[in-house]
């Protein structure tokens, strides 16, 4: 088991496990096997660290990344729209970090995942088991779309690959009634092609939701948005299966 030895002062995280051991300029600090969220232990130097218990955002964090992982902002409409829940099956094309399929398994759903590359799916195996929902999120190694003979139907199904058109072609058959296909699209051209597919197979409440978020910055001067940072991450599109 993981936790979050957090240096307030210093703003400084670490990812540490009953018994391990820590060596910065800080200090050494063992970590008692008994230790527990919200104790706080010390380095030989007498540097307090606040132990935390995991959650979505410092998995986001310290996952292991293969890449450009999903946004929590973008996961956060995808649950909401879709209305996620731990009774639901969900079938999640383009595992990559595994963000995704964790924050999900989190949720209570049960997950199947697909990556194509071997090295990203074994690194999103050992992210499954940093998250804890390794035996909620099946991952695995192979192109989805020649497997989908041999898979059943889903409550949802989520996307974030470059074939997403092809496969919400395809949806309907992977869809339970009432179940929800969702899509990230890094490009608008991409996102057109989607929601032309969406259309042609039927699905309803076909939506797309450009996903922009503005920090606030607040001074003796006033109040506005911060000017630091893009706020767009990608485009996200819905439809469901009725």
């Amino acid at each position: 088991m993981s936790l979050l030895f957090v240096h307030e002062a210093e703003g400084r995280e670490h990812l540490l496990g009953p018994g391990d051991t820590l060596e910065s300029d800080l200090g050494v600090m063992e970590v008692p096997e008994d230790v527990e969220p919200g104790d706080i232990v010390e380095t030989h130097l007498g540097e307090p660290f606040t132990v935390r218990k995991l959650r979505g955002p410092d998995l986001f964090n310290h996952f292991e990344r293969t890449g450009a992982p999903m946004m929590p902002r973008d996961i956060g409409l995808i649950v909401g729209h879709t209305g996620i829940s731990a009774a639901d099956h969900v079938l999640d094309a383009g595992t990559g970090t595994g963000v995704l399929s964790a924050y999900l398994g989190r949720c209570g759903a049960t997950v199947t995942t697909f990556e194509q590359d071997p090295e990203f799916a074994d690194v999103a195996r050992e992210n499954m088991e940093l998250a804890g929902v390794a035996d909620r999120v099946d991952v695995r190694t192979g192109d989805v779309t020649g497997q989908l003979g041999d898979l059943g139907r889903y409550d949802v199904v989520t996307l974030d690959t470059a074939d997403a058109p092809t496969m919400v072609e395809r949806t309907p058959n992977l869809l339970r009634d009432g179940g929800y296909v969702a899509v990230y699209s890094p490009f608008v051209e991409d996102t057109r092609e989607v929601v032309s597919a969406a259309h042609e197979v039927g699905l309803a409440d076909v939506e797309t939701l450009e996903t922009i978020q503005r920090e606030m910055d607040f001074d003796d001067r006033g109040s506005r948005p911060s000017t630091a940072g893009v706020g767009h991450t990608g485009y996200l599109t819905f439809g469901r299966r009725v």
